[in-house]
């Protein structure tokens, strides 16, 4: 029933996945983005929420006429045009209407929640028709001492046709590294109704990245472009030698892993790690970038309240192990948070990655701690803080940001994406700039509240703290870097969610072959500068100049209210 996952905890649903529009999501739209490498908006992502939103607006409107207002047909009629309408959105630099969308029905079959969509895509598949419509199941096959069973496929594919859907595709998931054995396949094929082509295996393999290959040579490719018409659709000289060079790098790109050897250790210090999908984007941003520069990652998670002195009095040996997780580290990354607990075992962890020149990377809370950490040690302003932490601070070196709403909390961060200026000078020793190939401006997506207090911007610089990039106003601190370090660098925005398999973000890149005792190698600059194409505004639902309109605080001021206030905003 959630509008958008902007207001749900990391710990209960995984991380708040952004896009270029603003649109705080699941992270599985994370995913698709990354493995398709597409550009999507809010309008991807369906909820409940925003369906039964749509509907009661429209009744409250009047547009059905006095019809009384069921689940069937306005919710199911709702669903369906809503998903035809996304359907016809360019999402990548081609601007051309797609001409396959993929939906995933999320949930489990027989769920109450999901039942309205399930009778949506039952009516949707004769609005379309035929050829415009296959159903690939998605189904556990558990592996008891050997034996495959399938017992748990037959139930869900018989409640489904129950539900008047026919499954295309059964894929079998195994949690085990040994493929569907074909009595297993021949039996789901019976039971099932379907032929055994329509059914493939999905067991565990060396990495997730190995799975479309898997998948391809099983002849899933051969049947949907069958099945679906494919070859009514014309694809041009270039498309083809394009999506031939994308085959290729991603074959080499998983030949590659099974080669690699040599590792890289990466100390995550967050406040989510019990949930490992909270940091979802962080980690593919490690990996893609580990791929990159020919090393096997391992990441050390560290609940960073573990390393804090409390904890050695309350529990001496989780504080040892995450003591002993950081210092062994090749590099230390504090990513986006929310709140104070954990933050002092964080402000620790910045302080010896500091101090002791080891490779680190801070995103968003880790960018704003970074400069709380600066100020304590370096200043000497022992209480600087950050009024999240504590609204009456005597020295907030890190504020609320004036035009964000206090009162409403879904959709009224600094979201979406927006620009970066590097500061004159900068292309001769900034690490990050050169990163992005050398572009004066960059484009990254935010999730924020706070920012660094302006009033305290030049203490810090003179102290020899360097912000190498801020916003096009020049008011706003949005990347930080120590030039005698031999990687300490902060960002307020999140990168990690505009990284690809094939193009690693950039400051991840910079971070992980720093952590593996590698310079940045000009030879991957170079490849930055000729392949990276980075985050850009023509590619947002979101105009560059509305992303330049901020709301100042006088505007804050005389409009009053919250709600005046959010309009105002996202207007």
């Amino acid at each position: 029933m959630n509008i958008d996952a902007g207001t749900m905890r990391p710990t209960e649903h995984g991380e708040v996945y952004v896009l270029n529009d603003g649109g705080e999501v699941d992270l599985d739209l994370g995913n698709y983005e990354r493995y398709l490498n597409v550009t999507l908006s809010r309008d991807n992502n369906i909820t409940t929420g925003k369906i039964y939103r749509e509907v009661i607006e429209k009744e409250r409107k009047g547009e059905y006429l006095g019809k009384t207002v069921q689940i069937v047909p306005h919710v199911t009629n709702a669903i369906q045009d809503w998903i035809e309408r996304v359907s016809k959105i360019p999402v990548d630099e081609s601007g051309e209407e797609p001409d396959v969308c993929i939906v995933e029905l999320g949930g489990t079959v027989g769920d109450i929640e999901s039942a309205p969509f399930v009778e949506a895509m039952r009516q949707f598949q004769f609005r379309v028709g035929y050829d415009n419509f296959a159903l690939i199941h998605v189904s556990l096959v558990p592996d008891l001492h050997g034996e495959q069973k399938t017992k748990p496929t037959q139930t869900t594919v018989h409640s489904l046709r129950g539900l008047g859907l026919l499954p295309d595709l059964i894929a079998c998931r195994l949690l085990i590294a040994e493929p569907l054995r074909p009595d297993t396949k021949a039996k789901i094929s019976m039971f099932c109704h379907v032929s055994s082509e329509q059914v493939f295996g999905v067991h565990d393999v060396t990495s997730v990245y190995h799975v479309p290959l898997l998948l391809q040579s099983q002849g899933i490719v051969q049947y949907l472009r069958k099945r679906l018409n494919l070859d009514k659709v014309t694809i041009t000289k270039e498309m083809s030698e394009k999506g031939a060079s994308l085959g290729k790098r991603w074959k080499d790109l998983t030949t590659g892993y099974e080669r690699l050897f040599d590792t890289v250790t990466i100390a995550l210090v967050g406040k989510y790690t019990d949930l490992k999908d909270s940091y979802m984007s962080v980690t593919k941003a490690l990996e893609h970038s580990a791929f990159r520069v020919h090393r096997k990652l391992i990441i050390q998670w560290v609940e960073s309240s573990d390393l804090e002195p409390e904890t050695q009095e309350a529990a001496p040996a989780r504080y040892h192990d995450a003591w002993r997780a950081v210092v062994g580290a090749g590099g230390i990354l504090v990513p986006g948070g929310f709140g104070l607990r954990g933050t002092e075992g964080m402000l620790l962890a910045i302080k010896y990655a500091r101090e002791q020149k080891i490779p680190y990377l801070g995103i968003c809370l880790g960018f704003q701690l970074a400069v709380v950490e600066w100020a304590r040690d370096v200043l000497d302003i022992p209480d600087a803080t950050s009024t999240e932490f504590a609204p009456d601070a005597k020295h907030p070196v890190i504020i609320f940001m004036p035009e964000i709403s206090k009162t409403h909390m879904g959709g009224t961060m600094r979201l979406g994406l927006r620009p970066t200026v590097f500061e004159n000078g900068t292309e001769t020793w900034s690490r990050v700039r050169k990163l992005y190939g050398g572009a004066a401006k960059i484009w990254e997506r935010h999730r924020h509240r706070y920012e660094v207090n302006p009033k305290y911007v030049k203490q810090l610089v003179n102290s020899g703290l360097v912000f190498a990039g801020k916003d096009e106003k020049g008011e706003r601190m949005q990347v930080l870097e120590l030039p005698d370090h031999p990687f300490f660098v902060g960002l307020q925005a999140h990168p990690e969610f505009c990284t690809r398999p094939l193009n690693p973000s950039p400051p991840f890149l910079g971070f992980v072959a720093a952590s593996s005792g590698q310079d940045v190698m000009e030879e991957q600059l170079e490849y930055q500068r000729a392949n990276f194409r980075p985050p850009h505004p023509a590619d947002s639902m979101i105009s560059e100049a509305e992303l330049r309109n901020e709301i100042t605080v006088e505007e804050v001021v005389v409009n009053g209210t919250a709600r005046d206030l959010l309009v105002a905003e996202t207007s």
